[in-house]
């Protein structure tokens, strides 16, 4: 006798679907030695703290031993991991570690890469590598970079595998982003033109205005540019850094770079930013920021950090600075007289900090 089953509109049977799931979280943080040769006072056995931060919803912290964790690793720069939330009693915590000396690019450098095995934190709060590597080798590399170096750490936190039912409907992640890239590089219904550094540039008048309130203003508001037909005229921005902008604008991502151009389109960027009032894209060019500052852009970006209001990166700043060799070697720079005469009051903050009195102490000493 024949049988039948009931089969849906595209002539297959309903079905179903689960997944086996093992929840695996990681997430990194970075470590900025500044002043290295001065942290070589902390006596042998004695660590830095780094300050606290949080992977998986854990709260964590860094240890730096200068000279070693003990008498047996005195010729060692040691890094360890702690766990710093209160342990329950059921609880366990399965979870490894990396450690990797970043190079000038930002890049781990493989000889200087440590991987820990999974690692039960609620029973070893605190593990690391006590042999990280020799202070010598440090001393002796190109990785040391006006007496800083950085550290990368990449935490991964496991848990236990759970099976639960997996939608028949997967939705993919949004691509809206690519949408408005091909509407700004196709120009279909463009309605606005931009002349800048000899380059003209087209764009969409909602678009602009739905992004930035400067823009707004000027495209639908009182000012001249809102009546104009013709192609404004945008001063004091170079084409590559407005080609940035409109990218960052449709897209919220910047366009790829050279690393060697990073830092440069970053301080360009950070004042069209400001100008324009792009808070997230701001933030972003501050962030690149922190990570180029070297004795030759230091004054440029310490300037730029406070005529444009960027606290963070003007704290980066300050703590660089920190170093007298740092601040010998700034001061030198070129960009060190324009920072005096357009940011005086830069000049204070840097007498009211720690960086005064190390100074003086450094040149009573050579007197």
């Amino acid at each position: 006798m024949p049988t039948s089953s009931h089969v849906g509109g595209d002539g297959l049977p309903p079905g179903s679907a689960s997944s086996i799931i093992s929840r695996v979280v990681s997430g990194y943080h970075l470590l900025k030695i500044v002043g290295y040769s001065g942290t070589k006072e902390v006596p042998n056995g004695k660590w830095i703290d780094s300050c606290p931060f949080q992977v998986g919803g854990r709260t964590w912290h860094v240890e730096y031993y200068p000279n070693g964790q003990g008498s047996e690793y005195i010729d060692y720069i040691g890094l360890f991991l702690a766990w710093d939330d209160t342990v329950d009693k059921a609880e366990t915590l399965n979870a490894k570690f990396k450690f990797s000396l970043l190079d000038q690019h930002g890049k781990p450098v493989p000889s200087y890469t440590k991987t820990s095995k999974t690692i039960d934190f609620s029973v070893d709060k605190c593990v690391g590598c006590p042999r990280f590597m020799k202070r010598v080798e440090l001393e002796e590399s190109e990785h040391l970079k006006d007496d800083s170096f950085t550290i990368k750490l990449d935490v991964t936190i496991m848990s236990e595998c759970h099976t639960q039912q997996t939608p028949s409907v997967l939705v993919p992640p949004s691509d809206m982003h690519l949408h408005f890239g091909d509407l700004l590089s196709s120009k279909a219904g463009v309605d606005v033109e931009f002349v800048v550094g000899g380059e003209t540039f087209s764009a969409h008048r909602l678009v602009l205005a739905a992004r930035s309130p400067v823009f707004r203003a000027e495209l639908f508001g009182l000012m001249k540019e809102g009546a104009t037909t013709g192609a404004i005229r945008i001063h004091d921005i170079k084409a590559e850094v407005f080609n940035a902008l409109l990218t960052f604008i449709y897209t919220d991502a910047l366009p790829a770079m050279d690393q060697q151009e990073e830092s440069a389109m970053a301080q360009h960027l950070l004042v069209a930013a400001d100008r324009y009032a792009l808070e997230r894209l701001k933030l972003i060019c501050e962030d690149k920021l922190c990570n180029c500052i070297d004795t030759s852009s230091v004054a440029t970006i310490l300037a730029l950090a406070e005529q444009h209001h960027c606290h963070e990166l003007k704290v980066a700043c300050l703590v660089f600075l920190s170093s007298p060799n740092n601040l010998d070697a700034a001061i030198e720079s070129e960009g060190f007289e324009f920072l005096t005469k357009s940011c005086p009051g830069v000049i204070k903050d840097l007498l009211k900090s720690k960086v005064a009195p190390s100074l003086l102490g450094k040149r009573k000493s050579r007197a």
